[in-house]
Formats: C-alpha cells, sequence, structure tokens
C-alpha cells in the first residue's frame, strides 16, 4: 500500500504543498489560510489515511510531539496502569508515546533508551534500571526532558516522581502491629534501588518505634530475575525455617502474590494466624478472599504529574530538577484482621 505524502494530498485539494504543510502543522491561521480550505486540507488527509513521518518532521523542526516511556515490567499491574495514565495524560497536551519494557535488565535498558533517542523523542519518562545511571546522566548533561519515575540515583540531579516509600512503609508494618502481629517478617527484593532499600527502612524504623527486635533472619531478599515457580518455593522455605512468624510484609505486588501461593500451600490462614500487607496493590488483592491490606501508589497522579513535567520542560526550556514525592494510602483489608491468640 502506498504511503500516502503532502504531495498527494496537495494534487488532490488543488493548492500548493507549501499550504498544505502549514494547515498540517497548525500554522492556517497564522499564514492566513481560509477556514473552508483547511477543513478541505484536513477531510482530504484523513480520508487518504495519511500518516506523517515524525522522524522527518523532527529533523525539520526540533519536535515529533512524541515522548519515549520506559518502564521496568509491562506485564505488572502497576506499570501497566502507569503507561495507561502516562499515554491518556499525554494525549491530551497532543504527545503520542512510544513505550518499552526492560525486565529490569540494564543491557536491554541501554539498547531501549538507544533507540528511542534515534528517533527523535522529544522528552523521556524513565523507570531506570541500576546501571542506567550513566545514560540517564547523559540525557540531563544534553539538557534533554527527563523525568524519573518510582526510583531515582541519590547523586544525580534529575526531576523525579516516586511515593514516599518510607512512609508507605512504616504505616504498612504498623498496621500489622497495631492489629495484634509482632513477629513480622519482610518479603523483597534484593536491590539497592532506592525504593526498596526505603521500603526496608521503613520496616526497620516501624518495628523499632515499637519497641520490636528487628531479627535479620526474618527478612528474605529475592533476586529479581528468580522465576516465579522458585520464588514460592523461597517464601515457603523461609515460612516453615521460621514458624513463629505471624505476619509478612511484601515490598511489591509480584512478591506478594506468590508469598500468598506460598501461605495457601503450608495450609496457614490469613487473617488471624499470619497478617498480610503488600506494598501496591492490585485487583487480585482487591477482589480476592481474604482481601490483602495494601500501600496503594496514586498511579494516576503520578503518571499525570510526570508528563506534566515533562511539557513543562518542554514549554518553558529549562531543566532545572523538579523532585515531586506524593504519599501513598494504607487500605485496611481483611488480610490485617485481629490476630487470632493461641
Amino acid at each position: 500500500m502506498k504511503n500516502i505524502s503532502i504531495k498527494d494530498i496537495a494534487q488532490e485539494v488543488g493548492v500548493s504543498t507549501t499550504t498544505v504543510s502549514f494547515v498540517l502543522n497548525g500554522k492556517a491561521k497564522e499564514k492566513r489560510i481560509s477556514d473552508d480550505l483547511k477543513e478541505k486540507i484536513l477531510e482530504t488527509a484523513t480520508r487518504l489515511n495519511y500518516r506523517p513521518n515524525q522522524v522527518a518532521r523532527g529533523l525539520r523542526t526540533g519536535q515529533t510531539h512524541t515522548l519515549g516511556l520506559i518502564v521496568e515490567d509491562i506485564s505488572n499491574p502497576f506499570f501497566a496502569n502507569l503507561a495507561r495514565f502516562v499515554e491518556s495524560e499525554a494525549d491530551k497536551a497532543g504527545y503520542t508515546v512510544m513505550f518499552c519494557s526492560t525486565e529490569n535488565n540494564d543491557e536491554k535498558a541501554t539498547s531501549l533508551l538507544y533507540m528511542l533517542r534515534h528517533r527523535q523523542m522529544d522528552g523521556f519518562i524513565i523507570i531506570p534500571t541500576p546501571g542506567l545511571k550513566k545514560e540517564v546522566q547523559s540525557l540531563v548533561s544534553e539538557q534533554k526532558p527527563v523525568v524519573l519515575v518510582d526510583r531515582y540515583f541519590q547523586d544525580l540531579e534529575t526531576s523525579y516522581v516516586t511515593v514516599d516509600n518510607f512512609k508507605g512503609a512504616t504505616g504498612g508494618v504498623g498496621l500489622l502491629i497495631k492489629k495484634g502481629y509482632k513477629k513480622i517478617g519482610l518479603v523483597t527484593v534484593d536491590s539497592m534501588q532506592i525504593q526498596m532499600m526505603e521500603r526496608e527502612r521503613g520496616y526497620t524504623v516501624s518495628l523499632e518505634k515499637n519497641k520490636i527486635k528487628v531479627e535479620s533472619e526474618f527478612i528474605l531478599r529475592i533476586p529479581y530475575d528468580m522465576s516465579y515457580e522458585n520464588t514460592v518455593k523461597a517464601i515457603e522455605g523461609f515460612l516453615k525455617k521460621y514458624i513463629g512468624i505471624d505476619g509478612l510484609f511484601f515490598t511489591t505486588n509480584y512478591l506478594g502474590v506468590a508469598g500468598l501461593e506460598s501461605i495457601r500451600s503450608l495450609g496457614r490462614k490469613i487473617p488471624g494466624e499470619i497478617g498480610v500487607v503488600c506494598f501496591d496493590d492490585s485487583d487480585l488483592f482487591r477482589l480476592g478472599s481474604p482481601s490483602i491490606s495494601v500501600v496503594a501508589q496514586p498511579i494516576r497522579a503520578i503518571g499525570e504529574k510526570a508528563v506534566d513535567l515533562i511539557i513543562d520542560m518542554l514549554a518553558s526550556k529549562k531543566m532545572d530538577p523538579q523532585k515531586v514525592v506524593i504519599e501513598p494510602m494504607i487500605i485496611e483489608r481483611e488480610s490485617t484482621s485481629n490476630k487470632v491468640m493461641q
């Protein structure tokens, strides 16, 4: 099928390619092109199924009205919803979004960012992998609009949007303590990324504030690339070894799902016998039985704010770092009902 060009539209309407270009680039009023002619050109472009070459346009104008979004795992409900809200907010501003998923792999993330840069993205919203710092620094040095989401590099001055991970974790663990759970285990990702470090810090501080001893053996760190099946087995082994654990705080939703399967396979009852709180919400936690208490991230607010920051950078040409921290919500459900005293 032939690619329709501006020349084809011009021949169909009977005007110059320059006139068509002015209309398609929103300059009809500025160039004093009549409304009737503008509408005829737009109708013809739609009828012929004209699709502009964004890269070529970018080379001419310096803008493609396209944003690059790099997430960790598009199959994860948190990142999938984030992508949806970013796309919706960008669309309101006249931008399309090209998004990619890294699987938290540095090599893949670097390759994807290289691809997006060479496709002339106007701005970048990135959930960075641990080793992407050099590439992000390069974007910042080149005065490219970039916003990090969910996590950031502590020693790199960039704009970012995240939740208060520490406050969310202290609140989640505090809920378990309030309901009578005292031997609380932590299941987290074996990672030095800031969001995971802050969630673990919130766990330990919450225990200490309630005069509960922090037991290092009650912390299970799962490698990111461990398979789901092995994650379930690891949590099962953890609970078998430390039978006294009566509460669990999971730092991500996918660990929470694996944890629920582990608890069920061991025949332990939620709640009462073991209380559960997970960082991040999902339909499974909300609709399952028992429903699971969570530290919920306001995903819509995160996505919309990230886009707003990018659009502001593009409009103002100012790249001064903007650091936005949004409060999470503690949602209490059945999994943290009062502990049944033995």
